[in-house]
């Protein structure tokens, strides 16, 4: 049997069991093999059955002396089964297993049977019970040697296929397999082992030594693979045609000379960093991430200017209208003394006829905008330099529509959600970057506190202080409209509250549902300090800039993440004055009073995005980047960080030195940078 053979054309797997695996897109031995187990079971000796409760999921094995089914509320359901440990005793303690409305698992669990359950021990009264634990019956039979006395592997199943049936089948195709090696897609200093021996061993290890190695190399394989495709598109970024976008600089020397304060260490170091590829003839693609308020705008009016002088036309691309007019607003107050010429563009400038557009984009040497910079009848005479501000905000296809020119502008990317080290390697892995970690100096000291909802009363006293010493505040909900499923409390329903409590200063609420023409004549009230309190949702989470704002509130504070509680806090402390974010949260529970307390001990965005990853995982984070990153079979981007870089180095030192991959050694990589259609590997493509 070949290892690209489909399953279809083995008599043997049943048709239901085909098409439950064609759930989990497997179709061939090689995807069935590459179905990695999500954890082991150490079956060859069981502890004896816990008198006390644990956070810890442990695995235990008892024979099944009890059942039984008990209704409560109507038509729920509780059924029980009751395991006696081997070996019983005297002092020995039932452990009681309890699934609540699930109906198979009564057809499944008999008296008599042998389970291996997986779940975590609670005490409920003077009982020890584990609530929807994950179970395998034991059978004697022939198979039995494959599922009991071994380190067992436990697989990402589905429904029709229990870990039973699917253990079998894969245990039967890697014994019908050919013993023909399979290619090791590795370099030889990162290969010490051989691939199919490495598969074998991920299923069905002899010890846990040899898993781990198993797994170390079939994870170095797959990081290797992500950073040899990551390496290719930095190499071809290298080699588009590109114009050399750098003037001489008299325009950005003349603005940094009429700027009120001195730039930082970092901000100039980054400039150079940019300079350098602007004057470079093949495109720039760099990623420029700093921390809340670190001033990442001055850098790219800087990239701007740099670009225009040398003849060329700039974009600049912002996720949202209000940071977009924000970006207009803030520029022109800059660049119009120096003779630039801009034009904003966004949905509701081209929808809204009563608000005149600017010049046409064609003569601006600068164009403001959202996606609008996207639509067709916006053309560019001559774009030089793309910037896309807040780029996790903005799809893959979005942005390579405004980048995928011939020939191709220089791209410069900003976040203010720092991105931990091991992210940076991969979904940013094709872009240079550059760091903004100093802060200016005069930023106001924010004060971070958490609060329980109890505490109310305390801080509505704390908020009439602070408008009464002439102070704004922004009140930050999660949600829209009040939901059936998430109690928390929405701007909406809450902002007549918000009227009455603050009375006599004026109040006004923001969310993504209001028209834009309106968030816009809100967000000038509230920056002109008619309007005192903005009642809003996370449309304030990035680029508004009101000095005067000192004080944040943020309701059900569990029901963000970290790093976007981070963004919304970086809205305050834009003045001289002290700021205050008061996190007041309903949910008592460790893991928030774990998460909410990063941000009281800090207010370095890169200290929270580690914590966020260490809370989160990589999973989240990679989805809320947008990375257009494939799955990872086994890898885990936290846990396995030295592997990545491991494979990262590898891979860019072998396109230093052969950028066509022509030596006979490397030759066999160029399978692995064969890209999938639609499917990329960046955030800029």
């Amino acid at each position: 049997m070949e290892f690209t053979q489909t399953l279809a054309e083995l008599e043997w797997i049943p048709r239901p069991r085909l098409l439950a695996l064609r759930r989990l897109g497997i179709e061939t031995a090689e995807d069935l093999l590459t179905h990695f187990p999500r954890r082991h079971e150490d079956r060859h000796q069981f502890p004896r059955f816990p008198h006390e409760e644990s956070d810890t999921a442990i695995c235990l094995c008892g024979e099944v002396i009890k059942t039984s089914l008990r209704r409560f509320g109507g038509w729920k359901k509780i059924f029980e089964a009751t395991l006696q440990e081997p070996d019983s005793n005297a002092l020995s303690q039932p452990l009681i297993c309890r699934w609540f409305n699930l109906h198979y698992v009564q057809k499944m669990i008999a008296t008599g049977q042998r389970l291996v359950v997986f779940g975590k021990p609670r005490l409920r009264g003077n009982r020890i019970c584990m609530d929807h634990p994950e179970f395998e019956v034991i059978e004697d039979d022939s198979e039995m040697s494959i599922h009991f006395r071994r380190i067992t592997p436990i697989y990402p199943a589905t429904e029709r296929l229990s870990q039973r049936a699917l253990r079998s089948i894969i245990y039967r195709v890697l014994q019908d397999l050919d013993h023909e090696p399979v290619e090791t897609l590795l370099p030889s200093q990162l290969n010490a082992r051989d691939t199919l021996t490495s598969i074998r061993a991920i299923h069905f290890p002899e010890d846990w030594k040899s898993l781990a190695q198993a797994r170390e190399h079939l994870v170095l394989s797959e990081f290797f693979a992500m950073q040899m495709l990551i390496a290719a598109r930095r190499t071809e970024a290298q080699g588009r045609i590109g114009n050399i976008h750098c003037g001489s600089g008299d325009l950005a020397e003349k603005l940094l000379r009429s700027l009120p304060f001195n730039l930082t260490g970092a901000q100039k170091k980054v400039i150079e960093e940019i300079r350098h590829d602007l004057a470079a003839p093949y495109p720039m693609n760099r990623l420029l991430q700093g921390d809340v308020g670190s001033g990442k705008t001055v850098v790219a009016i800087v990239a701007i200017l740099l670009a225009v002088e040398a003849g060329y036309q700039a974009a600049f691309m912002a996720p949202t209208q209000i940071l977009a007019e924000q970006h207009y607003s803030v520029l022109r107050r800059w660049l119009e003394p120096l003779g630039i010429r801009l034009s904003i563009r966004t949905a509701a400038r081209q929808e809204e006829t009563f608000l005149p557009l600017i010049s046409g984009s064609e003569d601006a040497n600068v164009v403001i905008g959202t996606h609008a910079l996207l639509y067709e009848n916006v053309s560019f005479s001559n774009l030089g330099l793309a910037v896309i501000d807040e780029q996790h905000k903005f799809g893959v296809a979005q942005r390579a529509t405004l980048t995928n020119r011939e020939p191709a502008p220089d791209v410069l990317v900003m976040t203010a959600t720092p991105i931990p080290r091991t992210l940076t390697m991969t979904v940013y892995g094709d872009l240079d970057v550059s760091v903004l970690d100093e802060m200016p100096r005069g930023r106001g000291k924010i004060i971070t506190a958490v609060r329980d909802q109890s505490k109310l009363g305390e801080v509505l006293k704390f908020l009439r202080t602070q408008l009464e010493a002439g102070r704004q505040i922004y009140v930050v909900y999660p949600l829209i409209e009040e939901s059936e499923k998430l109690e928390a409390k929405a701007a909406s329903a809450e902002y007549e509250q918000w009227r009455e409590r603050l009375h006599p200063y004026q109040c006004e609420l923001l969310h993504g549902r209001i028209p834009p023409a309106e968030k816009q004549a809100t967000m000038e009230r509230f920056h002109a300090g008619d309007v005192k309190a903005l009642i809003s949702t996370t449309v304030i989470e990035v680029g508004i800039d009101v000095p005067n704002a000192t004080v944040m509130l943020i309701e059900n504070a569990e029901r963000f993440g970290l790093a976007q509680i981070h963004q919304l806090r970086g809205r305050i402390g834009r003045g001289q004055h002290k700021s205050f974010c008061i996190l007041l949260a309903s949910d008592q529970s460790k893991e928030t009073a774990a998460k909410l307390a990063v941000l009281e001990k800090t207010t370095n965005g890169f200290e929270v995005a580690e914590a966020d990853w260490e809370l989160r995982g990589p999973g989240d984070l990679l989805g809320t980047a947008q990375s257009g990153l494939p799955a990872l079979k086994i890898g885990n981007l936290k846990r396995d960080a030295e592997l990545m870089r491991l494979a990262r180095s590898a891979a860019m030192a072998i396109f230093a030195s052969d950028p066509h991959l022509e030596a006979p050694e490397n030759q066999r990589f160029r399978q692995l940078i064969v890209e999938p259609e639609g499917r990329t590997f960046s955030n800029v493509s």
